[in-house]
Order: structure tokens, then sequence, then C-alpha cells
């Protein structure tokens, strides 16, 4: 087993022409036309009835080394999204690709193949872990299902937990019952970083803790990131903390991704009317910008009947008769930025969609 990757030292010589930065970077993980409907079943026989369209036919891409956020209501879809990333649920349809390889079932060798190139770190620190394993025992139980030698397994756990903040010494013998929800975090990171992923799906990873120790874990995801060359999904509810870590972020609304940009822009210039109602959401700290208003009308619809053409129009407040005719595609709106609008799309019959119109978003 390979021991984790070490920063990479500092060039002494000139700086290429093209900053790092600027270069293209590879994209890591594809997904497209994921979908995932629940059956409802009623009756005494149990026949299937309706389906709840947690995931209808989401498709996006991650470049390698970058964050991604992804934001919406609770019931949109972004949890969902995470376990069928992973195959801890099953889709109906779709193509999940990690770094060249593309996912299978949920037993097949593609998909352990994917597993160790793509891990995920739960919201519930606790839950996540056996409470009869030692912390040591936990982070090695991934390695040695994948086939490492006990000693193997041992040395690479205690190398892990060592990269997250917790001396091995101190913390390899130790039940979860005994560590602070921060410690425990730390250590469901370990695991996750133990088979030496190049993707971390981070669920509300978070969200769970109280702020000083968010923020230090927030720190160490920052660290490791640029020590470890890691790309991130990074699942929240909190609207700053995401504009914080991410590079870019998308939005899901009962299902669908409606709109998708760099964090920067996103959070300054949204296009989407339900992005810009999400973003006006956001608590104030100055006691003069108090809300008064909610920004969103009314609660989302039912994922087992959502309304035709576009999901949002039953809310948004610039609906016209071709929102509920047609459902708006993910296009793209200006480089690098692309909504699911048709107020934002030109030639899409929506009146604001006329470039010539000085209300157009």
């Amino acid at each position: 087993m390979n021991s984790l990757p070490h920063p990479t030292p500092e060039p002494t010589d000139a700086p290429p022409e093209v900053p790092p930065e600027a270069a293209p970077r590879p994209v890591i993980l594809r997904v497209a036309g994921l979908r995932k409907h629940f059956p409802l079943k009623s009756g005494l026989l149990g026949r299937v009835t309706a389906h709840v369209k947690a995931v209808d036919g989401i498709g996006f891409e991650v470049h390698d080394g970058e964050t991604l956020g992804i934001v919406g209501e609770s019931g949109c879809g972004k949890s969902t999204s995470a376990r069928l990333l992973m195959r801890l649920i099953e889709p109906d349809e779709g193509v999940v690709e990690v770094d060249g390889h593309v996912a299978g079932h949920a037993t097949s060798a593609a998909t352990r193949a994917m597993r160790k190139k793509m891990q995920m770190v739960f919201q519930d620190s606790h839950a996540s872990l056996n409470p009869r394993l030692t912390i040591e025992d936990s982070v090695m139980f991934g390695l040695k299902a994948a086939g490492a030698p006990t000693a193997t397994a041992r040395a690479r756990a205690r190398e892990t937990l060592g990269l997250v903040g917790l001396a091995p010494d101190l913390f390899a013998q130790r039940y979860p019952h005994e560590l602070s929800g921060g410690q425990r975090q730390r250590v469901n990171i370990a695991r996750a970083l133990a088979l030496g992923p190049r993707v971390l799906i981070l669920d509300e990873a978070v969200s769970a803790l109280d702020k000083s120790v968010e923020a230090q874990v927030l720190n160490l995801l920052q660290d490791l990131q640029r020590r470890l060359r890691l790309t991130y999904l990074f699942i929240s509810h909190d609207l700053n903390v995401v504009r914080h870590v991410s590079d870019r972020v998308m939005v899901m609304y009962l299902g669908k991704v409606i709109e998708v940009a760099p964090a920067g822009r996103l959070y300054e210039a949204p296009l989407h009317p339900y992005t810009r109602g999400l973003l006006a959401s956001r608590l104030s700290m100055d006691p003069r910008r108090r809300i008064e208003k909610a920004p969103l009308a009314g609660d989302p619809p039912n994922p087992v009947d959502p309304p035709s053409g576009c999901r949002f129009r039953t809310r948004c407040a610039i609906a016209e008769p071709v929102c509920a005719a047609a459902e708006p595609p993910l296009a793209s709106a200006e480089a690098g930025h692309v909504v699911a609008c048709h107020a934002c799309t030109a030639g899409s019959g929506h009146s604001l969609a006329n470039p010539s119109n000085p209300n157009r978003p």
C-alpha cells in the first residue's frame, strides 16, 4: 500500500508562461442522466401507486482539485444525489465516472474500484462509527476489506490519524464515545482518506458542530485539499460556509440542477429567481438589514407530482405561460455560468428573455 502523498515542494525555477491556476483542469467526476424515483406502495397488495421523484435526470462535472458546493432547500435531492454517486442507493438511470472508473451496480468490481477513488463523510459523526471498534480499527476496516495486510492497514490508519490532527499514540485505542463531536468527525475524515481517494463527498460534514469546532474542521479540510490534491463535493445548508470553501456552486431544486456558476459570480449576480430568493434568505448580522418579507413564498411542491415545465414556476414572481408549457434546459448564460430559466434563455418565448428588455436578469 503506497503512503499518502506529501506536499509538493515549491519550484525554484522561473514560473511557466501560463500560471497553473489559469491552465484548464481535467474533469475528475462526470455525472450524466442520474435519476432515482422511489416507489410509493398502498393497498393490501402493496401495489406501486406513485413515485417520489427525488433525483430526476441531473448531470454535472467536477474538475480535478476544485470544490463544488451543492445547495438547495431540504428535499431538493442533495443528499440522495450523494448516495447515488457512492452507490449506497442504486440509481434507476445514469452514469457516474470517477477518474476514468465508471460505477456499475453496488456490488460490482467497477463500483469497488470507483470507491477507492471517491469516499464520503457523513453528517452524524457518532452514528457513522461502530461503537464496538476502536478508532484505529474503524480506520483500518476499509483497508482490510480492500485486501491490505493487517500490518499495512494499521500503519496507514495511524498515518491518516496523524494527518487529521489526532495523535495515534493518544487516540488509536480509544472508542467513539470517548471523543468529542469534532474529534469523531476527524476520525471519519481519516477513514475516508485511508484508501487514498481523489474525491471526497462531504454531506453536511460540519453542520452538527459548534462554530468554533466547525472552523477548525473547515481549515483542516482546506489544508488536506492542498496537501493531498483532493477534490470536494461540499453539500451544506449553510450558504455562507459554501461561499467560503467553494470554487463553484451548484443549486438544486426539487430533484433538478437549476444553476451552476463560480462561487463569487453566483453570490454576487445570481440569475435564477430561486437562487436569488435562496441567497436573500440568509440572515444578516446587521440589524439595519433585517428580513421583513420572506424572499421565497410558499413551500416546495410535492415531489410525487411536480409542476409541469419549470418546477419553480408555482413560487416564481416572473412565471409566464411558457414556464408551464416547457421545461427550461440547463443552458449557458455566460462563460462558466449555466442556468435553467426561460427568462435567461434567448428565444425561449419569455418576455424577459428579449435582449432589449431592461428588466432582463
